[in-house]
C-alpha cells in the first residue's frame, strides 16, 4: 500500500513559488496582512470586522436609501426626513459613557464588551424591525392628513433612533473589542481594515439596495429592511464567535475593588496630558471634511454642468480615495511613524483637495473638480486612521472603551453637524456676490469650501503641538 504524504510536507514547485511570493511581497503590498499573529489569525480578525460590515450596511440604508424612498416614493416632506435623519445623532454624545460601562462591567460569564455589543445589536435590530411599518404609516398619513400622523411620527422617530443607538454601541464597543486583542504594534493595520471593511459593507449594501428596490413596492421594502435586520444579527453574532476570552469574576485573584464612576474616569480621561487638544482636533477635521458631504453631487451637477451618472461616481472616487489613505496610513504607522503626523499629512492634503473644487467652479475642467474629490478622499482616510490609532495607542488600558466612545462621540457629532451647516450656508449664501468671479449659483457651495480650507487650517494648528510625540501607553 503507497505510504499517504505526511501534513509536514513542504510545498514543492508552484505551490512553492506561490507561498514564496505571498510571504515576501503580500505584507508589502496588502498592509493589512501583516496584522495577523499567532495569537490573533486573519480569519479572527475579518469575523470580528463584520461588526463594522453591519455598520456600513444600516448606515446606507438609513443616510441613502431610505433618505430617497421617503421623500420620492413614499412622499414625506424632506424637512421630516431630515429630521429623521438626523436622530441617530442624539445617540452620538453618549458613546464615551457606552465605551466606561464595557471597560468596567462584570459578570458571571466573564465578558466585558461582548454584552454590550449583544445589547446594540437587539437595538439595532427592534429599530429595523419597526422602521418599514412606521414608514408606512407615516406615509399614508401625509397623504390623507389624518390621525395617523401622531402614531407614524413617534413611530418613525423611535425607529431611526433605535438604530442610531444600536450602531453607536457596536461599534464603539466593537473598536474597544479589536484593541482588547491586538498589540499596540499592530493596531494601525487593525485600524485600517475595520474601516476597510466599513467601506466594504457600503459598498455592497447600496449595491443591494439598489437591485433589490428598483421595481419599488411596499411589500419589497418591508422585505429590504426587515431583511437588513436579520443579516445584522446574524453578522455581529458571527463576528463575536470565541472572540473575547472569558474570566468570570469570581475567578479572579486581584483583590475587589469598587469600579470607578464615569465622572471619575471621564476626569482621569481628560486630566492625560493635551487630551482635550487631541478630541478638539478630531472635531476641527471631522468638521472641515463633511460639511460639503451632501453638496458635491449638487455643486458637479448644478455648477459644473455634469451628468447625474458622472455626479454618481464621486462617492466611489471618493471611498476610492480613502482606501488609498487607509492603506498607506497603515503601512506607515506599522513601520512605527507618528500618528498625530499622519493625520496632519491627511488636513494638509485637504487644502490643495478644497482648492481644486473652488477652482474648477470658475473653469471648463472638470478634471479640477475630480482630482479635488480624490484628494478630500485621501485626506478624510489619513486623517481618520491617524486620530484613531493615536487613541488606540495613547488610552491607559482600562480606559480602551472610553478613549475609543470619546473619539466616536466627537467624530460622529462633527459629521453631523458638518452637513447640517453645509446645506444651511448653501440656501442661504445661494445668489450672493463673493468678489470671485464666480457665477451666482455657486456662491454658496464656494463659501462651504472656503469655510472647509478654513477649518483645514484650524485643524493643522491644533495638531502642531500634538506631532513628533513619543508617547507610548500608559499603564
Amino acid at each position: 500500500m503507497a505510504s499517504e504524504p505526511t501534513a509536514t510536507a513542504a510545498p514543492r514547485g508552484i505551490n512553492a513559488k506561490m507561498v514564496k511570493v505571498w510571504m515576501t511581497w503580500g505584507s508589502k503590498f496588502l498592509p493589512f496582512a501583516d496584522v495577523a499573529s499567532p495569537e490573533l489569525p486573519l480569519s479572527k480578525l475579518l469575523r470580528l470586522s463584520l461588526i463594522q460590515v453591519s455598520v456600513g450596511m444600516s448606515l446606507v440604508l438609513l443616510v441613502g436609501t431610505l433618505n430617497r424612498v421617503m421623500i420620492v416614493e413614499l412622499g414625506v416632506p424632506a424637512t421630516l426626513v431630515g429630521v429623521m435623519l438626523a436622530l441617530p445623532l442624539l445617540a452620538a454624545p453618549f458613546r464615551a459613557l457606552i465605551g466606561h460601562k464595557s471597560d468596567t462591567h462584570k459578570s458571571a460569564l466573564g465578558w466585558r464588551r461582548v454584552p454590550y455589543i449583544y445589547l446594540g445589536t437587539m437595538i439595532q435590530f427592534g429599530g429595523l424591525a419597526i422602521m418599514p411599518f412606521a414608514l408606512l404609516v407615516l406615509a399614508g398619513a401625509q397623504e390623507a392628513y389624518d390621525e395617523r400622523v401622531w402614531l407614524g411620527q413617534p413611530a418613525a422617530a423611535l425607529a431611526f433612533l433605535l438604530v442610531g443607538i444600536g450602531i453607536h454601541t457596536t461599534q464603539t464597543v466593537g473598536l474597544a473589542l479589536a484593541t482588547d486583542l491586538t498589540k499596540e504594534e499592530q493596531q494601525p493595520n487593525v485600524v485600517g481594515l475595520m474601516y476597510v471593511m466599513l467601506l466594504v459593507g457600503s459598498i455592497i449594501a447600496s449595491l443591494f439596495f439598489g437591485w433589490a428596490l428598483k421595481d419599488f413596492s411596499q411589500g419589497r421594502l418591508i422585505q429590504v429592511i426587515q431583511g437588513s435586520a436579520v443579516i445584522t444579527i446574524l453578522l455581529n453574532f458571527t463576528a463575536l464567535w470565541k472572540q473575547e476570552t472569558r474570566v468570570p469574576h469570581y475567578l479572579r485573584t486581584e483583590p475587589a475593588q469598587a469600579d470607578p464612576t464615569f465622572r471619575e474616569s471621564w476626569d482621569l480621561f481628560v486630566g492625560k496630558e493635551k487630551t482635550v487638544l487631541r478630541l478638539l482636533a478630531v472635531g476641527l477635521g471631522t468638521l472641515a471634511f463633511s460639511m460639503s458631504d451632501i453638496v458635491l453631487e449638487p455643486y458637479g451637477g448644478e455648477v459644473l454642468k455634469l451628468g447625474v451618472g458622472t455626479t454618481t461616481l464621486l462617492t466611489a472616487i471618493m471611498a476610492f480615495g480613502s482606501l488609498l489613505g487607509f492603506a498607506y496610513a497603515s503601512y506607515i504607522l506599522s513601520l512605527g511613524s507618528d500618528p498625530f503626523r499622519m493625520a496632519g499629512l491627511g488636513a494638509l492634503i485637504g487644502l490643495p483637495a478644497y482648492g481644486l473644487i473652488i477652482m474648477a467652479a470658475g473653469s471648463d475642467t472638470p478634471e479640477l473638480f475630480t482630482l479635488g474629490v480624490l484628494l478630500a478622499g485621501i485626506g478624510t482616510g489619513l486623517f481618520g486612521h491617524g486620530t484613531l490609532t493615536a487613541t488606540m495607542r495613547l488610552a491607559p488600558q482600562s480606559q480602551v472603551g472610553i478613549a475609543m466612545g470619546a473619539w466616536g462621540a466627537v467624530q460622529a457629532t462633527s459629521q453631523g453637524v458638518g452637513a447640517t451647516i453645509g446645506g444651511v450656508v448653501r440656501d442661504l449664501a445661494r445668489g450672493l456676490d463673493l468678489g470671485l468671479g464666480v457665477a451666482p449659483q455657486a456662491s454658496g457651495y464656494v463659501l462651504i469650501f472656503g469655510l472647509e480650507l478654513a477649518l483645514m487650517a484650524a485643524t493643522l494648528a491644533a495638531m502642531w503641538p500634538l506631532m513628533n510625540r513619543d508617547e507610548g501607553r500608559s499603564a
